[in-house]
């Protein structure tokens, strides 16, 4: 799933370019190419496709030149996550109708890919054998408000894999009181948003939970792969419910599973998990740009364009960052305002800052 806007990470994602377009480690590959190199290990590239939105379609094309042409699905609106999971499903199910899908964001961390590899193919297992629905649940580290949280059952004594274990509740975005409860009980898991079915399971999902969905994208059986597939895409869009995969399947359905997994992930959301994964200097500061000093400050992340000489003196716990012609200063315990911010300068300065 590649065509988010990734406003948190303004102003270095852009709705021109947002953040799974980006280097934003500085690895030298995007967020949208490591994906695809951890993916890679586990298909060929053929069995590989990106859901992005149409106007991303040349940049997925310039990332990713191995990826057939074919299998790059432009959605011309963004409708949330479950358009786009049913879109490939279905599409999928028209060419292998025994089909087992993993889907991923294209925009998040995965420091430990052996691990992660091994709990693919775990779930993979499952997926092919029982009409169940999987996802990938981190043990929680802090209580952090800004991640969905699962419940889980202990494992059932017929489960080969004893990490994969039957989810019990799902809930949002919890209170801070809420989130440190779920941290102390210790049968809480962080939400990953990467799943795994069969594209039988999802589809009796669908035409379950999201019907009027379900029959929308069935329509396009006999049209997916043909010169037809994008008419009838833009037009089912039109009228596609705007809901996510987890609202509108994922917290409802009983045959949802989670496999909890340690495998050094992060969604890399906003600023302040970015700071955790880059190299920090003596005084805790994270840096990315080769120009950078700094007197008198410390904890501090800072993201400028390598062309760019920048001086910081006496700030501590801060994000600055530089992108072509901006530059935002803010606190990192005031990072979740960037929303804000960039809804503001839509509103007053313009689209060309967004």
């Amino acid at each position: 799933m590649a065509g988010g806007v990734g406003s948190r990470f303004w102003p270095m994602s852009r709705t021109a370019h947002p953040k799974q377009f980006l280097d934003v480690l500085g690895t030298g590959r995007t967020l949208l190419q490591q994906t695809y190199d951890r993916f890679i290990r586990l298909m060929p590239p053929e069995n590989i496709f990106v859901v992005t939105n149409e106007a991303y379609l040349k940049l997925v094309k310039q990332q990713l030149p191995k990826l057939p042409i074919e299998n790059i699905l432009s959605e011309p609106a963004r409708k949330n996550t479950a358009p786009c999971v049913a879109y490939a499903a279905y599409k999928i199910n028209a060419i292998n109708k025994d089909a087992n899908l993993v889907v991923a964001p294209s925009d998040h961390l995965i420091i430990k890919e052996d691990t992660f590899i091994k709990a693919i193919k775990s779930c993979f297992t499952k997926a092919k054998t029982d009409n169940c629905l999987l996802t990938i649940g981190l043990r929680p580290t802090r209580p952090d408000t800004g991640y969905g949280y699962i419940q889980f059952r202990e494992p059932d004594k017929t489960e080969k894999d004893k990490r994969i274990k039957k989810v019990k509740t799902f809930t949002e975005k919890p209170d801070a009181e809420m989130a440190k409860f779920f941290l102390q009980s210790g049968d809480f898991l962080w939400n990953s948003g990467i799943f795994i079915f069969s594209t039988k399971s999802i589809i009796t999902a669908f035409e379950k939970y999201l019907p009027d969905m379900a029959s929308l994208f069935s329509e396009g059986t006999k049209l997916y792969g043909t010169k037809k597939e994008k008419e009838f895409i833009d037009k089912a869009y039109t009228t596609c419910k705007n809901i996510s995969i987890d609202y509108g399947i994922m917290e409802k359905a009983n045959n949802v599973f989670v496999r909890s997994s340690i495998i050094g992930w992060s969604d890399l959301g906003t600023w302040g998990s970015l700071y955790t994964h880059i190299k920090h200097d003596a005084n805790g500061n994270a840096i990315v740009g080769k120009n950078v000093m700094m007197y008198n400050s410390a904890n501090c992340i800072v993201n400028v364009s390598n062309d760019k000489l920048v001086v910081i003196e006496g700030l501590n716990d801060y994000i600055v960052v530089e992108s072509d012609n901006i530059i935002l200063i803010c606190p990192k315990k005031d990072e979740q305002q960037i929303r804000n911010f960039v809804n503001d300068v839509k509103v007053s300065k313009g689209e060309k800052f967004v």
